[in-house]
């Protein structure tokens, strides 16, 4: 296992693009750490700093204490796993999870038993001698993260690895990869675009845009505290409800009702933001139908419905603003009638509207 420190770290390319701006992080031995964003947020580029593929422009990284800056790639003890699962296509899939290890020259009899080892764990047992062809995409999968795991190295980094796999393959993908961290124990680094690989593998989740950190925390941190806009909005399915509006006398307006913000606010809180223009966000899953207590009752007419088995989703317009309400099924609306929900207080969520970031309560 190994502990990573992050101090300051910036990627500047030739053409003068910025693509990762003081990136500071503190990850602990056996971590499980997911950097997620959006497409070009940098998530990438900093995994790819850490292995030694990319320099690092600015700022001082260190591997256990030791400033690893100028350390190749090989003497940095990682294994990466990338999205193509860049298996040999000729070898069996013995032969492609011993390669690493013949190339160090490890004892063919010490090989045979890691890779049973492996193979065991990963389930691959039965497929040892086949070629990559002639398995799922999965199993492709599983072989990949073997070839990685099999080395005994400090730091797992591992590139948006289920982007290849249909949904259901990624889900058993998830909890396989999650298994295998806990059974090895090495510090793994972890990049998706998938805020639900996110939620559901990591430790602790380190969200990018623009190249810039957002917010780090658990997955709990994230989902109950998000600290501005685009992690309220990034972190949740569907997205959490942001609706711009202004604080007048103490109460904002939403959907044509005025909802008094001394039941979310603090009086401190409340005065800082009289007069201003807020985001009001709460998440779909927070609401319930009908009046309730401790709750703000507000109401819009129903455009769509979505059954996805277990909830269904409720698409309603309120005046001028909209949302997405996630109910249960024997409680779902019909469509075009006029639809009665309540917020509770607690689920409630202030954001100022220029700097975008959470007013505290």
């Amino acid at each position: 296992m190994a502990y990573l420190s992050f101090k300051d770290i910036n990627k500047i390319y030739p053409n003068g693009f910025h693509a990762v701006h003081d990136f500071n992080l503190e990850i602990e031995q056996g971590e499980f750490i997911v950097f997620v964003g959006p497409s070009g947020c940098g998530k990438s580029t900093t995994l790819r700093m850490i292995a030694g593929l990319e320099n690092i422009s600015k700022g001082d990284f260190y591997i256990n204490g030791k400033r690893a800056n100028d350390i190749g790639p090989r003497e940095r003890e990682v294994a990466m796993v990338f999205q193509s699962y860049a298996l040999y296509p000729h070898m069996s899939v013995y032969d492609n999870l011993a390669f690493g290890l013949s190339l160090q020259g490890v004892d063919e009899d010490i090989i045979e038993e890691r890779v049973l080892n492996i193979a065991k764990i990963l389930g691959l047992t039965d497929y040892l001698d086949r070629k990559p062809r002639a398995l799922s995409g999965g199993q492709r999968q599983r072989v990949a993260v073997g070839r990685a795991i099999i080395r005994k190295v400090g730091i797992f980094l591992m590139d948006e690895p289920l982007s290849n796999l249909d949904a259901k393959q990624r889900v058993t993908m998830r909890s396989e990869i999650t298994d295998i961290h806990r059974k090895v124990g090495a510090t793994t680094i972890y990049v998706t675009h998938d805020q639900t690989e996110a939620m559901t593998m990591a430790d602790r989740i380190v969200v990018m845009k623009d190249g810039y950190v957002q917010q780090i925390g658990t997955p709990y941190d994230l989902y109950f505290n998000p600290t501005n806009v685009f992690v309220a909005g990034f972190i949740g399915e569907p997205p959490m409800n942001l609706i711009r509006t202004s604080v007048k006398d103490g109460a904002v307006n939403v959907g044509g009702v005025s909802l008094p913000l001394d039941k979310v606010l603090s009086p401190e809180a409340l005065a800082s933001v009289e007069g201003k223009d807020v985001v009001f966000g709460f998440r779909p899953e927070a609401v319930s139908p009908g009046r309730s207590d401790d709750a703000f009752v507000m109401k819009g007419q129903v455009e769509l419905t979505e059954l996805l088995g277990d909830n269904t989703n409720v698409y309603v317009d309120m005046a001028e603003d909209k949302a997405i309400l996630k109910v249960d099924p024997r409680e779902a609306p019909e469509m075009d009638l006029e639809f009665e929900f309540s917020v509770p207080y607690k689920s409630v969520y202030i954001f100022d509207a220029e700097t975008e970031l959470a007013i505290g309560r």
